[in-house]
């Protein structure tokens, strides 16, 4: 492929193992798309999925997609963790290769735009495809959530950017366009919810914590536990280890222990090298140690 777009669709499902098929099958053995990975989370009740693409093909991939889950996934019914506001819930288009900003702006705008005349579920554009600078942050974008949809958007600030009412069962979609993320989750040792959100609270910048860093509590049922629930918008300014320190040292005010991480979809491997370099001290590391190495192999 000479143009590469990254997409990592979320949909509001993660416990039926039959319908997350059918939404990534849309993705699967279509000429210039490539499946990448795809994971789901019961507690969060949530799926992601990571395509790579040409911006065309994989545009009618995420298309197909979103009208399987339009069909199989009933937001009336949708219970998680995670906040949502529809059966797709996000789409955001990432530049990898040969491709530019904003045509993945204009991607955004084509795919938001079909989607609402195929299947009449609306979308918001947001982060670099915002057409405000209100409706950039996608927890803003968010808030109020499937539920409260309806009534939010009788808001002239915050009208549709496609489509005029919440669709009934599949709700809303936030389809934009932004730089490369991480998913980051890190693990505690309490079921107490409320103290995964002060945690929280204190990590990310929107209360005052690190710049680059979205992040929630979420209540993990089945394991007893809770975790903090990040997205690191820019890893490069502010990298995953210095959020894992820093949660470890929130954790420890209220007797916490940190016994776990994970992450969610792809990991960029400069943000494994610094993380590596930090817990392993290693001095002067970097990529072209790397290649070095798999050249003379």
């Amino acid at each position: 492929m000479e143009r590469i777009v990254q997409c990592v669709p979320n949909f509001s499902e993660g416990r039926d193992a039959g319908k997350i098929e059918k939404i990534v099958e849309c993705f699967r053995g279509v000429d210039g798309v490539k499946l990448l990975d795809y994971s789901r989370d019961e507690d969060h009740n949530r799926c992601v999925v990571t395509t790579v693409g040409e911006p065309e093909a994989l545009r009618n991939a995420v298309i197909n997609a979103v009208g399987k889950a339009t069909e199989l996934i009933d937001m009336t019914k949708h219970e998680g963790q995670h906040p949502r506001m529809g059966a797709t819930d996000v789409i955001p288009f990432i530049p990898i290769k040969g491709v530019t900003m904003e045509e993945c702006v204009e991607l955004a705008n084509t795919t938001a735009e079909e989607i609402f005349n195929r299947y009449k579920v609306p979308s918001f554009l947001y982060e670099k495809a915002a057409t405000a600078t209100h409706r950039q942050n996608l927890a803003k974008v968010r808030k109020g959530q499937f539920e409260g949809m309806p009534e939010k958007i009788k808001d002239a600030e915050w009208a549709p950017d496609f489509g005029t009412e919440v669709h009934k069962t599949a709700g809303i979609i936030g389809v934009g366009a932004r730089m490369p993320l991480v998913a980051f989750n890190v693990i505690l040792d309490t079921a107490n919810l409320e103290m995964a959100n002060k945690i929280a609270k204190n990590v990310r910048h929107l209360s005052g914590g690190l710049r680059y860093c979205k992040a929630i509590g979420i209540d993990m049922e089945d394991r007893g536990v809770t975790q903090v629930s990040m997205n690191m918008t820019d890893f490069t300014k502010t990298p995953l280890y210095r959020a894992f320190e820093l949660i470890k040292i929130e954790a420890k005010r209220f007797g916490v222990n940190v016994i776990g991480s994970e992450v969610i979809g792809l990991l960029p491997m400069e943000a494994m090298i610094s993380t590596a370099e930090y817990y392993l001290g290693v001095e002067d590391f970097s990529m072209n140690q790397i290649l070095e190495r798999r050249i003379m192999e």
